[in-house]
């Protein structure tokens, strides 16, 4: 999402930093190039007005221009004024108080009721299962969803299909009912069912109007919701902060999802949202699965946006992801010095519920150049998948001794993946340094992954990406 953005932000603190000492005309033009950056990303120019405003004295600040590494100091200031703006605080409001994730209110007493709002085709119904399940398995709390939205095709069956893949109740449909009696039923059934949450899953339009807000309005005054959610697509840019604005003044927002996020827009409504609504952003969709969902830290998107990673949510996604008896099974292996086929499939696999590489990478330090230098040269999703069907049209015995691949079991491998021979030595190799690495870890009593290691998890040549010391 903030491709674009990072990539301009790190050119203008690349010039920054390599400078001894910096005055103050270095540092306000420095800023002019970040409050343009910031424009062409579609950041609202009021927001991009304040922002620049609120960190300039800091940056041109003694403390920064006489200190030993003023380039640095001026990402700290702008890294701040980030996370400040995301927040919805001051700078020197931030400076006193850590502010982490506002998550989803989930203390009220049950049945408590949650009021999804937004335009048609932001992905309302579908981040109303992703919610469900969140609460679900994350908070423990039996969940039931209504779709109130009777006016597009197949809505209600949509989010019926959506509850029984998540394993969570949805209202019955009534044919012909209107949305302020489903919003009373589904209140009435979550009482007699003891449901603590209800999802209202309401009715969007193509543009905010009228008939939309009042009846929505009607639903909100009739459940009175500790959630309303406006669910919006961050990929439609300024479109998103306009149609927040509506919703904000109309009927009242506690809180903004934010869907697409792992989509190529320029980035801009999501810098902008926290401002124009005076609401929290509480979660951003990352995929299209159900389980991609995540909650909104400002202080770790902020240090995406400027290329320094988030390794906290990568150490998080880690945690959720992977099965602890996989790892167990592996940690026994490495303790030994082997790792099979198997078990890299078994990687590849882990790696995907994470989000793939894209994913992966882009929470890592340092390492947004690297990462188009790893696309460019074709280490892309693709090649892994590819790679996993390698391994899977292998016999299990293949997968434990790799050793006696010939080449009449390669073409029978090849044939049945749809890959080449030289796929599937390419695959062979990058197995064996994996392998290397797993050997030296066991050498250095699994305290930790070395640059050397790491560059052994990558195809021949691609090594000198990672970032030695």
């Amino acid at each position: 999402m903030f491709d674009n953005l990072s990539d301009k932000l790190g050119g203008i603190f690349d010039k920054l930093t390599r400078r001894g000492a910096l005055s103050e005309a270095d540092v306000t033009a420095a800023l002019r190039e970040v409050r343009i950056a910031l424009l062409e990303a579609d950041v609202a120019l009021p927001v991009v007005k304040d922002f620049i405003s609120s960190i300039k004295d800091k940056a041109i600040g003694a403390n920064v221009l006489k200190s030993v590494t003023p380039g640095q100091q001026v990402i700290k200031v702008v890294s701040d004024g980030l996370e400040a703006m995301l927040s919805g605080v001051s700078v020197d409001e931030l400076d006193s108080e850590n502010f982490a994730a506002e998550g989803l209110n989930v203390a009220a007493p049950p049945p408590a009721a949650y009021l999804m709002v937004g335009l048609q085709g932001s992905g309302k119904t579908t981040s109303t299962a992703k919610i469900a399940k969140r609460l679900t398995e994350k908070n423990k709390k039996k969940v039931m969803m209504a779709s109130l939205d009777v006016r597009r095709p197949a809505a209600q069956e949509q989010l019926k299909i959506l509850g029984e893949q998540i394993d969570v109740l949805t209202l019955p449909i009534v044919a012909g009912q209107m949305p302020l009696d489903i919003a009373k039923r589904a209140m009435q059934a979550a009482r007699l069912q003891g449901v603590d949450i209800v999802l209202l899953d309401t009715a969007g339009r193509m543009h905010v109007e009228q008939s939309l807000m009042a009846e929505v309005v009607a639903v909100r005054d009739a459940v009175s919701p500790i959630e309303t959610l406006l669910v919006a697509d961050a990929l439609t840019g300024q479109d998103a902060v306009n149609v927040a604005r509506e919703f904000s003044d109309q009927i009242g927002l506690t809180g903004v999802v934010l869907t697409r996020m792992d989509g190529d827009g320029r980035g801009g409504a999501a810098l902008s949202m926290r401002a124009v609504t005076g609401q929290p952003i509480k979660l951003i969709g990352t995929g299209e699965k159900l389980d991609a969902m995540e909650e909104f830290h400002p202080k770790r998107m902020a240090s995406r946006i400027l290329g320094m990673g988030d390794v906290v949510s990568l150490v998080e996604k880690v945690t959720e992801t992977i099965e602890a008896d996989e790892a167990e099974k592996l940690a026994k292996k490495m303790a030994k010095g082997t790792f099979d086929l198997e078990d890299f499939r078994s990687q590849l696999q882990q790696m995907s519920k994470m989000g793939g590489m894209k994913g992966i990478l882009g929470m890592l330090p340092g390492i947004g150049k690297a990462q188009k230098q790893m696309m460019n040269a074709g280490m892309d999703e693709t090649l892994f998948k590819r790679q996993e069907a390698i391994i899977s049209s292998m016999t299990p015995l293949e997968r434990q001794k790799s050793k006696i691949l010939n080449a009449s079991r390669k073409r029978r491998i090849a044939a049945g993946a749809g890959a080449s021979i030289q796929d599937i030595n390419k695959l062979l190799k990058m197995h064996k340094q994996m392998a290397t690495m797993m050997k030296r870890m066991k050498k250095m009593g699994g305290k930790g992954m070395s640059p050397a290691g790491m560059a052994g998890m990558l195809p021949p040549g691609m090594e000198n990406l990672i970032p030695r010391k």
